[in-house]
Parts: structure tokens; sequence; C-alpha cells
């Protein structure tokens, strides 16, 4: 007896579980559906069937070959619709709302699709708008509105959409802070992307920031490796170090502590300067002349100060 009261106990308490966490899990669901519009995103622009919802396990059925694009940024749901325009069959759009892990990876995952030379447009922390779609992230959303059919919208049926999705997303429409690293002169505008695992290509480089810049008349690529502590960042630059010296490259070493630097030449990258600050990393590859991007670099070092 009381082995069956045991079970009868067990079997109770696990249905008063699925009882109080379905809700919760059904309450997700449904907010992230109610970002997206229900009425006319724009002048006879109607939702077509029922919106749908994408996990980490099944985002492959909607975006096939770009899916693992998305898991590295955080990727959580993606809630999707079709859009359809009552007085012209054949015109479609199909909005997707992505629910990204920080407003970070929400930055990383919208500036992998936006091209510096792609129009800007006021909506979200940041926007760009071609003739065939508008792609802009908010807080940790990132949002493509894409046209389907023969003939394109216009622009201004994208930005109706956009405001319509960016009233329902949280109000907060800063960028990263993480940014401000690269707020110096010489970046080229539209160039700064973030990177959440192996930047340049190298692991122990964990995540971090690029962006083009501007030096002697040429252009190269910055970065910024950015660290959980100053040994963690010293490590990864030992690591970098020991990985040029085993592929028969020059490298030279200067400083001490946390304020160590080098010169080489990277196998894949060409002439590089790498320098710590901090939990920082900061660097550029592909030089001509390292004195002529010392100058960025020096601000860059300043912003990292001001990011402790």
């Amino acid at each position: 007896m009381k082995r069956i009261g045991l079970l009868f106990s067990l079997t109770l308490s696990l249905a008063l579980f699925t009882l109080s966490a379905s809700p919760a899990a059904g309450a997700d669901s449904g907010s992230m559906l109610s970002l997206l519009p229900a009425g006319e995103c724009a002048k006879g622009w109607v939702m077509d069937g029922k919106p749908s919802l994408f996990t980490q396990d099944t985002l492959f059925d909607h975006i096939n070959g770009e899916a693992e694009l998305y898991i590295p940024f955080g990727f959580d749901t993606l809630a999707t619709a079709r859009y359809v325009q009552k007085d012209a069959p054949g015109q479609e759009i199909v909005l997707d709302v992505c629910k990204m892990g920080s407003p970070l990876d929400a930055f990383g995952i919208w500036s992998n699709y936006r091209k510096a030379e792609t129009p800007g447009c006021d909506v979200g922390a940041d926007c760009v708008l071609s003739a065939s779609q508008m792609l802009f992230y908010q807080d940790r959303y990132f949002v493509r509105v894409q046209s389907i059919g023969t003939h394109e919208p216009a622009q201004d049926v994208f930005t109706a959409f956009g405001r319509a999705v960016s009233q329902n997303l949280p109000a907060g429409k800063g960028k990263p802070r993480e940014l401000e690293l690269l707020r110096v002169r010489g970046i080229v505008p539209g160039t700064q992307r973030y990177v959440p695992q192996s930047l340049l290509g190298y692991s122990f480089f964990r995540r971090g920031l690029t962006a083009e810049a501007t030096a002697g008349g040429g252009r190269t690529q910055v970065f910024v490796v950015i660290g959980k502590s100053a040994s963690s960042a010293r490590k990864a630059f030992d690591q970098y170090l020991a990985s040029l010296k085993e592929a028969g490259r020059e490298a030279h070493r200067t400083g001490t502590g946390h304020r160590v630097s080098l010169e080489g030449a990277d196998p894949l990258y060409g002439k590089v300067l790498v320098e710590q600050s901090g939990r920082y990393l900061i660097g550029a590859i592909r030089l001509q002349d390292a004195a002529t991007i010392r100058p960025v670099i020096e601000e860059m070092r300043a912003r990292t100060r001001e990011r402790p």
C-alpha cells in the first residue's frame, strides 16, 4: 500500500508540474506570435493564414541552409507570417521576427546580412532597406521583412511593416554598448560585425567585433577580442603568439603585465598587430604599415578603458 501511495503521489506531482509549466510555455509562444501585426501593416496588406513558430530544433524547416548560422547568436524562437495584398494577387511579404540571445547577438545576426552600401532607414536600433527587403534589430530581436513575387512593393510598404513590428517590441532602441569599442575615427560605416565564436577563425579568440578601417590611404581590418578577464585575454594572446611561431612565421612580442603587444606575419592575414588592454585584445590585420593604423588602435584602447 505504501508503494501504491508513493506512485500516486509522484504521478500527482508530475501532473501538477505539467499543468503549472504548460501555461508558461504557451505564454512564451503567445508573446512571440503577438509581435506579428494581426491587422493591416500597410494599406491593403493583410495576414494570409496562421502565423508559425520555429525553435532551434525546427528552424531548418523555415530557413534550410541558414539555420546553423543563427544558433551561435543565441537563437531562441522565430515567429513568421505571410501577408498578401488584397487587390494585387501574386504579391506577398514574409515577416520573420527572431528572438536572439542578447541585443549584441541580435546586432550580430543583423550585421551578417546587411551590406555596407545598402541605404539605412529609421526603424529599430539600426536598419537597412533595399528594393526587396528590410532588415532591422531592436533589443534582442532581429526582424526581416522580405517580398516574394514578381512585383516588389514600394519602400513605404516595408517601412510600414517595420514600424508596426517595432511598436510591438521592447521600447529600448539603443545599440549594444559593446559597439562603443569601435566608435573611433577611421572606422568605415556599415562594416562593423559581431562574431560570437572563433573570431578570425581562431578558436582561442572566443568572440569579438570586427570592422574595416582606413589607414594610410588604404583599408585594413581591425578587431576586438572580448575576454572574460585580463588573464583570459592574456591566455588568448599567448596562444596566438604560439600559433604564429608554430606556423614558422615571424612574431615579435613586447611589453609586460596586461599591456603586451606583438607584430608578426599571420599565415592567413599577412602583417598583423595585436595588443592586450585589460580583458580585451585589440588588433589589425592585412597591414601595409603598422604605423598608419596605430592612431586607430590607440583610440580603441581608450575605449576599452571606458569599459573595464
